[in-house]
């Protein structure tokens, strides 16, 4: 799932990230890789929005900040692993580690849930969040997020 989602480009590892905001912000910056393909305040806005409801960070140091937004023509992921960890507001009140950004048309509702639903079980597994928070460099990242 992860692997339809994920280019290379849109994953980046040992990020310092000084709050909910910038992480908000890096999400939406990669999201729109490669450079210029989205529109990355409009993304951001959509990402704080649905943040806004309530927080996308659902335990065990990872968050899944999405949202939908027509001006994507598919439903698109980005990863950020910042080991030191940034303040969510997450459910178990830890700080975030690792940051998965998802976005999506309207137009896919399903799918977006699906997408949702297969990062949060992909990161559910204690060895792939170790494993990501220990990658030596984005494209070791993208290797443990997207083999089986």
């Amino acid at each position: 799932m992860l692997a339809d989602l994920l280019h290379p480009e849109r994953v980046r590892v040992g990020l310092t990230i000084s709050d909910k905001e910038a992480a908000l912000r890096t999400i939406a910056s990669l999201l729109c890789m490669p450079e210029g393909a989205v529109d990355e305040e409009v993304v951001y806005n959509v990402l704080r929005d649905r943040e806004r409801l309530a927080s996308t960070g659902i335990g065990s140091g990872v968050a899944i900040p999405h949202g939908r937004y027509d001006g994507v023509g598919e439903l698109r992921a980005a990863v950020a692993v910042c080991p030191a960890g940034v303040d969510f507001d997450a459910v178990d009140s830890l700080p975030v580690t690792i940051l998965v950004g998802i976005v999506g048309p309207r137009s896919m509702p399903q799918k977006h849930l699906a997408a949702l639903a297969g990062v949060s079980r992909v990161l559910r597994n204690d060895e792939k969040r170790e494993a990501l928070l220990k990658a030596v460099d984005a494209a070791d990242a993208y290797r443990t997020l997207v083999e089986p």
